[in-house]
């Protein structure tokens, strides 16, 4: 294990994350634009392609990080038949749920579906189905948007630690994404159920929907679901969904027989928002 990822362990993880907030929604003209411009030059940030392309124009980081795209910038793929691809970044993992529910982490690493959704019955809709883990990095687009049309069910707020979701973090630390704090989004769609489960990472927590705003922070120590059984909150394909406020990860899960992931894909693609993820299986 790194030194990195094993001093990780130690670190206060929360309260790092909210210093890093603290710091990221602050309209102070000198440290905003410090952070602002570090991040587009060491990351090589395409600002050509946001809606404001200034990077002196926003008040603050987190306003630069949640950045809204031109449009056009992305577009749906125009297979009628297609999943899409929920974010800008890399794919970290993709492929079969086992048909315990176990999902693939990297090399000898694992976790199942019932401790990331944190709902052991929530779960088994998914045993057999498939799954993508898409790895937001500080360069993209932070939105998260809908692969498929679904009506929203409920969400699960699963507490846990923070650990970097970088390649290092996920290659060394077990059961990673079910170990730090997580958002999981439970739709209804045409082929049954799909959960989009936006996990935050160290310095990277804050969680928003477009239905609800701000769901991490606050943290905690218990599960917190909310229902929306009734509500009639539809959100349709290619729609906008949620957004980190720092990059980080969002897991796809499928139940068996809804779709085939799209060939083209493997571990360590990158990915734009609205490609083809997976294909209707009918």
């Amino acid at each position: 294990m790194s030194l990195t990822t094993t001093l990780t362990w130690a670190l206060p993880h929360r309260l790092l994350s909210a210093l890093a907030r603290s710091a990221a929604y602050s309209q102070d003209p000198r440290l905003k634009q410090y952070f602002i411009d570090t991040v587009v030059r060491r990351f090589g940030v395409d600002l050509d392609e946001a809606a404001e392309p200034d990077p002196t124009a926003y008040p603050s980081f987190n306003a630069f990080f949640t950045r809204a795209l031109k449009p056009g910038a992305r577009t749906a793929d125009a297979d009628p038949r297609a999943l899409l691809m929920p974010a800008d970044g890399r794919i970290s993992q993709l492929g079969p749920i086992d048909a315990d529910g176990r999902i693939f982490q990297a090399k000898g690493r694992s976790f199942t579906a019932a401790e990331l959704l944190g709902d052991a019955q929530a779960a088994r809709a998914f045993a057999g189905g498939s799954f993508a883990t898409v790895y937001l990095s500080p360069r993209d687009y932070h939105r998260v948007h809908m692969p498929w049309t679904g009506i929203l069910r409920e969400t699960v707020h699963v507490p846990g630690r923070l650990f970097s979701v970088g390649p290092s973090a996920v290659a060394r630390v077990p059961r990673l994404f079910a170990r730090n704090e997580r958002l999981a989004c439970h739709f209804d769609t045409d082929f049954g159920p799909m959960a989009c489960v936006m996990v935050g990472a160290m310095l990277v927590s804050g969680v928003e929907t477009v239905w609800s705003g701000v769901e991490i922070p606050a943290y905690g120590d218990d599960i917190t679901r909310k229902d929306y059984r009734g509500q009639g909150i539809v959100l349709e394909r290619f729609a906008e969904m949620a957004r980190f406020n720092y990059g980080s990860t969002v897991i796809v899960l499928l139940p068996p027989g809804a779709a085939t992931l799209a060939p083209d894909l493997a571990a360590e693609s990158p990915v734009r928002l609205g490609q083809a993820l997976a294909y209707r299986a009918d």
